[in-house]
């Protein structure tokens, strides 16, 4: 779904709560059961479950129990899925984080909300670094570089390289995130700024590497063509890994969310395809200590 999806007049939507409503939504087809039915267990209207379906308002623990029950969920792993997704989406939706401080776009700054109450992200990075491992040298190089005007953004650079670095405690504070990266190794030899940016940025990658809650791996040229070099995806997990997870692809002028089902579990597979197939931990690091000396 685009971030227009998202709106309706005043309303809008949160990808958690759509990616909640899609599996409640999922839930009462499979049990062949219609809004209304679903509607008179909750003592309200079909109308009040299109809206949770849909995910224009935060559900509650009771309604959630009360809809399993109805559908015949008894999987102790599933209702606590969908209560933990549900926890989480409340809280982003009443919670003012650091990010409401920045001027950033409305799509972005949903994505550094879900950023910051992710505990798990898998990121595929084919043509730049993850953001969550960029030097601020990187990042003012990568806003002049000629082409940087195709993905116009309305953050003056030092904003947006505080609005970074502030995205990036969380590898370091509690509850750390844990983050899993995926680099195609022409990322590391087109490093914005040259030489003088390179260098410390190798370096913050190699320290990055030693991060206990952070995976780094390289996918190396001779390792062919696939997929994903159409372009980057980040699967974000806010329980256990692949129950409720959710899709951001930021491409050069769409940015994206696959809100769970068969797409979103596609994009985990493609992702430890990937992996599969990049060099290991050990033999990523010394790439990048390679490339370091070089310079």
């Amino acid at each position: 779904m685009t971030e227009g999806q998202a709106r309706q007049g005043n309303s809008t939507t949160s990808v958690l709560g759509r990616r909640l409503g899609g599996e409640l939504l999922k839930l009462r087809t499979a049990a062949g059961l219609t809004q209304g039915d679903a509607g008179r267990v909750l003592t309200s209207s079909g109308a009040k479950v299109a809206k949770m379906e849909g995910g224009w308002v935060p559900i509650r623990d009771p309604d959630i129990r009360a809809l399993c029950e109805l559908y015949g969920v008894r999987d102790i792993g599933v209702v606590g899925g969908l209560l933990e997704l549900a926890r989480v989406d409340r809280e982003r939706r009443k919670a003012k984080g650091w990010w409401d401080d920045y001027s950033m776009s409305g799509v972005v700054q949903e994505y550094v909300a879900l950023e910051n109450a992710a505990t798990a992200i898998k990121a595929w990075e084919p043509g730049y670094l993850p953001g969550l491992l960029q030097t601020p040298e990187y990042v003012r190089a990568m806003r002049r570089t000629p082409m940087s005007v195709l993905t116009e953004e309305s953050q003056p650079d030092d904003e947006f390289v505080e609005s970074r670095l502030a995205r990036q405690r969380r590898l370091h504070e509690e509850p750390l995130l844990v983050l899993q990266a995926v680099i195609y190794e022409a990322a590391l030899r087109n490093i914005p700024g040259g030489e003088a940016t390179a260098k410390a940025q190798f370096e913050e990658l190699l320290r990055a590497a030693e991060l206990p809650n952070v995976t780094l791996r390289v996918f190396p040229f001779s390792s062919g063509t696939h997929q994903g070099l159409n372009g980057p995806f980040s699967i974000m997990s806010f329980g256990e890994p692949g129950a409720m997870d959710v899709v951001y692809m930021d491409s050069l002028f769409v940015r994206r969310w696959v809100e769970g089902g068969e797409d979103a579990a596609a994009y985990d597979v493609l992702f430890e395809k990937i992996a599969v197939h990049s060099f290991d931990e050990r033999e990523s690091v010394v790439l990048l200590d390679k490339l370091r000396k070089e310079l």
